[in-house]
């Protein structure tokens, strides 16, 4: 269950790296893939759900820090308008 980063470029053009206690990223999110942003934040509480959910079956209590990031990135969502079709693109994953 290694750490694993990873790097978007928002709708605004500004890139973030983003964390997971686990490489569960990778099997949703592709660098190089620029996702629609209500495709990007489904697959993003996805991961951090099951990133969290392996955290606690390997160590018997949930992540508090891909929940932590979940909030970050759902606070960060909200700042673009969706009619606009924004896209947020996956640039690297790093374990």
């Amino acid at each position: 269950m290694p750490e694993t980063h990873w790097t978007v470029r928002w709708p605004d053009g500004t890139e973030e790296a983003l964390y997971s206690p686990s490489s569960v990223v990778a099997e949703l999110f592709t660098p190089g893939t620029a996702y629609p942003l209500p495709d990007f934040l489904h697959r993003s509480r996805i991961a951090m759900e099951r990133a969290s959910n392996r955290v606690a079956a390997k160590y018997g209590f949930a992540c508090s820090s891909a929940m932590a990031q979940l909030d970050r990135i759902e606070a960060r969502v909200a700042q673009f308008d969706m009619a606009a079709a924004p896209e947020v693109t996956c640039l690297k994953i790093t374990q």
